[in-house]
C-alpha cells in the first residue's frame, strides 16, 4: 500500500484559499522560476522546486478531493491534472448530469470509503490527499502518512484553512524544510502513536 500524503500550498498564516476561494498568489512560485515542472511550458520553477515537486508528482497514484475543489475546477474538464491517473472525489452527490462515465474519476460518499477505493486504485503509488476540510478529516481519522506544504510568502488573515476544521492536535515529526523561489517546501511524517 502506498503512502498518504496530506498536500497543498499554503499562505504563510495556514490558508489555502481566501474567503472567496480565491488563491491569490499561493501558486505564484510554480512560475517564478527557469525549469520547466512538465510539458506544458506554463509551470517555470526554480532547479530546487523541481527536485523535489517532480519526483513527488512522478509517485501520485490518486489524488483525494472534496466535491468543492472538483466543482471549483469544473472536474479539470475530466482530465486528471498533472498526469495523476485517477482522482476520488468525496461527495454526498451524485456526479453532475453529463460527466463522461470514461473519465477516471470516482464519486464516493465518506472520506473512509474514498481512502478505500484510492487505495485500490494506486496500488503501491502514493494517494495524495487535497488539503482542506477532505485532508483535515482524512487526516483527523489517522490516514495520513506525511504533510506536505508549499508555504507561499502572503498572510490571507482569513480564507480556507489548510486543515479545514480539525480540532484536535495531531502531533508531526521535525520537517524536512527546502527554500525554492517564492516558496518553502515543508515535508512532515504523521506522529503515530507509540
Amino acid at each position: 500500500m502506498g503512502t498518504v500524503v496530506m498536500y497543498g500550498s499554503v499562505s504563510a498564516d495556514g490558508f489555502i484559499a481566501d474567503e472567496n476561494d480565491q488563491p491569490g498568489p499561493l501558486f505564484d512560485w510554480l512560475t517564478s522560476g527557469d525549469v520547466p515542472l512538465d510539458e506544458s511550458g506554463v509551470l517555470m520553477v526554480s532547479q530546487t522546486s523541481y527536485e523535489y515537486i517532480r519526483p513527488y508528482w512522478d509517485q501520485i497514484g490518486v489524488t483525494v478531493v472534496g466535491r468543492h475543489v472538483f466543482d471549483l475546477t469544473d472536474g479539470w474538464e475530466g482530465t486528471p491534472p498533472s498526469g495523476i491517473d485517477h482522482v476520488v472525489v468525496v461527495t454526498h452527490r451524485p456526479q453532475p448530469d453529463g460527466w463522461d462515465p470514461n473519465a477516471p474519476f470516482h464519486f464516493v460518499d465518506g472520506v473512509e470509503a474514498a481512502m478505500a477505493m484510492a487505495h485500490e486504485l494506486a496500488g503501491d503509488r502514493t494517494v495524495e490527499v487535497a488539503a482542506g476540510d477532505v485532508g483535515g478529516q482524512v487526516l483527523a481519522a489517522g490516514l495520513v502518512d506525511e504533510v506536505r506544504m508549499d508555504v507561499a510568502p502572503v498572510v490571507f488573515g482569513s480564507g480556507k484553512r489548510y486543515f479545514g476544521s480539525v480540532n484536535a492536535q495531531q502531533l508531526l515529526e521535525d520537517p524536512e524544510v527546502l527554500q525554492g523561489n517564492r516558496v518553502l517546501h515543508l515535508r512532515y511524517r504523521v506522529q503515530r502513536a507509540r
